[in-house]
């Protein structure tokens, strides 16, 4: 078993950052691939970011690249998304995951944190 525990989430104006934190538990970190994803109102969850379990590559939806930016240390057991120049459409519940073969695909993923809140305002 991972235990995920998002933090990190807030209301921010348009054009504003935001870094959300993704902290493990349980099995080991370094085994798996994290993903970030996000669920906004009446639509379904879709993938943000991924990063491997070593750290040395990453993957953006088309959404959010150039925007946003992954990354992880494996000494802590965290994982991190900087999110720059935050757009209304961003708005949505922003959940990590982990999965020893995760990609951009949600059922590749084995553990779920609950979700930490992003309001951006225009």
């Amino acid at each position: 078993q991972v235990q995920l525990v998002e933090s990190g989430g807030g209301l921010v104006q348009a054009g504003g950052s935001l870094t959300l934190s993704c902290a493990a538990s349980g099995r080991t970190f370094s085994n798996y691939n994290i993903g970030w994803f996000r669920q906004a109102p009446g639509k379904e969850r879709e993938f943000v970011a991924q990063i491997s379990w070593s750290g040395h590559s990453t993957y953006y939806a088309d959404s959010v690249k150039g925007r946003f930016s992954i990354s992880r240390d494996n000494t802590k057991n965290t994982v991190h998304l900087q999110m720059n120049s935050l757009k209304p459409e961003d708005t949505a519940v922003y959940y990590c995951a982990a999965g020893t073969h995760g990609n951009n695909y949600a059922r590749r993923y084995d553990y779920w944190g609950q979700g930490t809140q992003v309001t951006v305002s225009s």
